[in-house]
């Protein structure tokens, strides 16, 4: 992520959570969807070309090592969050049909259409009239790019595709390249479950997940692609889909449990705070370590269901806002960059004041937009008969 010139990151998507009652929640898996879509935001944040940490006084504080960990692992962040994901929507739907093979396929789309659509709709028409108005930071203008094509891509799921083959689209479009990958995996996801053998079935995943490195690697020449394409997206998401079903049948111990969240927490420190002494290990499959270490956490959340804890609550209630605030966060950071450098001009000593209340306006505006958009449309499409 850190390398794009507007790349992001998640789809969601855990970015796309299964709804479920507070009761219902588990606090751990909420805490990593906060966790991840903190840094995707920070992320977007501190590049170069906005307000970077480095150049300010927390950069005389703060090691470099702790800020270009906080600051670069945006992308590492989706991948996190397309694990999350495949492990909440399959125990979702263990949960509902007691077995993958008898998921009612209608019900699953309808289910994914009437959480992910409204949002997304409502983003499309803002960002449609930001273009035709030439607001600056929001007009498709590349070369090869139209409006149009633009709003095909988004909704026909080959965003990413797009600016694999032209270039990056205006920051605000460019994270929905997640949801492109998610949502194709989705469609296939409950006809595999359908007609394929559940032995089948984790072989094909097991497959698709450990051929990670691979996919990763085989594409050459082609940054925002290689970033981007579907198998790595589908991959980590596989990963998340077999750690449901692995966690559906085996029960292990709390002591267990706390053992393999400490390895999983260690992994993914090793990922975003020492990222270059692990490439220079594994090389690439420092992509493979990081859904390794994501499978390991959540597996153990999924067992030890952390009590919520009052100080962390923001973070968890980030992760359950984390659609709303994925979709709607590049407003608030191009509006505060806008707002500094209008104030301070170039220079950066200051950009460090402004991450706290970005981070608090992203979440307010999720919470806004969850409970008028999101909650309401979610509800009324739920709410009709299936024919």
């Amino acid at each position: 992520m850190s390398s794009s010139k507007v790349s992001s990151d998640p789809a969601s998507h855990a970015f796309i959570p299964a709804q479920a009652n507070s009761s219902e929640r588990n606090f751990g898996i909420d805490l990593l969807r906060g966790f991840s879509i903190l840094f995707v935001v920070v992320h977007h944040l501190a590049m170069s070309f906005r307000l970077p940490l480095q150049p300010s006084l927390a950069g005389e504080f703060l090691s470099k090592r702790i800020i270009n960990g906080i600051s670069f692992n945006g992308y590492e962040s989706v991948f996190l969050f397309f694990v999350l994901s495949g492990f909440l929507i399959t125990q979702r739907c263990l949960q509902n049909y007691g077995e993958l093979s008898s998921i009612k396929w209608r019900q699953f789309y309808r289910q994914r259409f009437s959480r992910i659509f409204p949002l997304l709709a409502l983003l499309l028409v803002v960002l449609s009239l930001m273009h035709l108005l030439g607001v600056d930071g929001y007009v498709v203008q590349e070369k090869g790019q139209t409006l149009w094509r633009a709003l095909l891509s988004a909704l026909g799921l080959h965003l990413n595709w797009y600016e694999g083959q032209t270039t990056w689209l205006p920051a605000a479009w460019d994270v929905l390249w997640s949801l492109s990958i998610e949502e194709v995996f989705y469609l296939a996801f409950p006809l595999m479950c359908i007609f394929l053998p559940r032995r089948w079935l984790v072989a094909a995943l097991l497959i698709l997940a450990f051929s990670l490195p691979w996919t990763r690697e085989a594409i050459v020449g082609n940054e925002i692609w290689k970033e981007k394409a579907y198998l790595p997206g589908m991959s980590a998401i596989a990963f998340g889909v077999l750690t449901a079903l692995l966690a559906q049948v085996w029960k292990t111990s709390e002591q267990f449990a706390r053992a393999i969240a400490v390895l999983g927490g260690i992994g993914l420190i090793a990922i975003y705070f020492f990222g270059s002494e692990v490439w220079k290990v594994i090389h690439g499959y420092s992509m493979l370590l990081l859904c390794l270490s994501a499978c390991l956490l959540v597996f153990a959340a999924q067992h030890l269901a952390p009590r919520p804890r009052w100080g962390w609550q923001w973070l968890a209630k980030m992760g359950y806002l984390s659609y709303e605030i994925y979709l709607s966060h590049m407003f608030i950071v191009l509006s505060v960059c806008t707002a500094y450098r209008a104030y301070f001009g170039e220079n950066m000593r200051w950009t460090f004041v402004v991450y706290v209340p970005v981070v608090v306006g992203c979440l307010l505006f999720g919470v806004f937009l969850e409970r008028w958009v999101s909650k309401p449309a979610m509800h009324y499409l739920r709410s009709r008969p299936l024919k």
